[in-house]
């Protein structure tokens, strides 16, 4: 049975709304689920019959829609996805694939050594990203910072996670991210990570328990720019060299999520150092089996 997915969207006359989409129909749980966290928090302890509770609410929804329905890009006046989050936070890991410690070694001005090093400790590089109210939507515009030289997207696997830290879904990321602000010093790193429409998710949640093995899943890359490819690239999550259990087990130490949280599992994927986001690119992030992500690129 396809895993189901759990997505939230706006319509004119309702408002936001959280729905089950199935196959090219979106079945509105709003009524039983108003938010995403409710869903999460309803999961906590009992995943598998979360999930069931969610199937059984989208046959008897009272409202439906086509999915093709809904704008590509968010517009007030139209139904259009929103990003599939509420009250969660967005947290990253980073250094997680040898390309990512090689990206973040080069583009440091003191050699990177500081990378080398979290790449093989036992405990990982974790950082916030991002609020929920923050995070960009399918569609919608992420940003690259008006003080930066060097951008880049970085295709991320997002583990969706409840408050007992259990992970119960995926979701395709963005981790934006400003090259040059991090290489000249390590503790630029929120700098460059953490600012307007610095995040994307979407288009929705697949929905499945996660313990201690990766899915084996391919992601993808691809930037156009004036309806040229710029950029192309692939990795798969069988170069993670952490797991997600460990992940999960260090984001919550000391920490916790009563609306659940995503973690962005790192970049496998980042493009070569004399590329840089433009003004009106697009961003078009492919996960196997959790969706497709596309965004366009503006200065914020």
């Amino acid at each position: 049975m396809k895993a189901p997915l759990l997505v939230r969207f706006f319509h004119p006359e309702v408002g936001p709304g959280v729905g089950l989409q199935d196959e090219q129909t979106v079945y509105d749980v709003s009524d039983r689920w108003p938010t995403i966290a409710a869903w999460l928090r309803s999961s906590t302890g009992r995943v598998e019959e979360a999930i069931a509770d969610l199937r059984g609410a989208g046959a008897a929804a009272k409202r439906k829609f086509p999915a093709n329905a809904f704008a590509q890009v968010p517009s007030q006046g139209r139904m259009h996805w929103l990003p599939p989050v509420d009250l969660q936070e967005v947290w990253a890991a980073g250094v997680t694939y040898e390309r990512s410690r090689e990206a973040r070694q080069e583009e440091a001005i003191d050699g990177g050594d500081i990378y080398a090093r979290v790449y093989e400790a036992a405990r990982p590089e974790l950082f916030f990203k991002a609020n929920g109210q923050r995070v960009i939507g399918p569609g919608g515009d992420v940003g690259i910072r008006a003080d930066a030289r060097w951008n880049v997207p970085e295709p991320e696997l997002g583990l969706v996670i409840n408050p007992a830290l259990e992970i119960v879904g995926m979701v395709a990321g963005n981790d934006m991210s400003s090259r040059d602000i991090e290489g000249e010093n390590p503790l630029y790193l929120p700098q460059a990570k953490v600012y307007k429409g610095s995040c994307s998710l979407g288009p929705g949640l697949v929905l499945g328990r996660i313990e201690n093995e990766w899915p084996r899943l391919g992601i993808e890359l691809h930037i156009e720019r004036d309806g040229h490819e710029m950029f192309s690239g692939k990795t798969h999550t069988d170069h993670m060299h952490r797991r997600p259990d460990e992940l999960v087990k260090y984001l919550g130490r000391s920490q916790e999520f009563p609306d659940g949280v995503v973690l962005l599992t790192g970049a496998g994927v980042v493009p070569l150092d004399d590329f840089t986001l433009q003004p009106g690119d697009k961003i078009t992030i492919t996960i196997d089996n959790v969706g497709q992500l596309e965004n366009r690129v503006k200065i914020v």
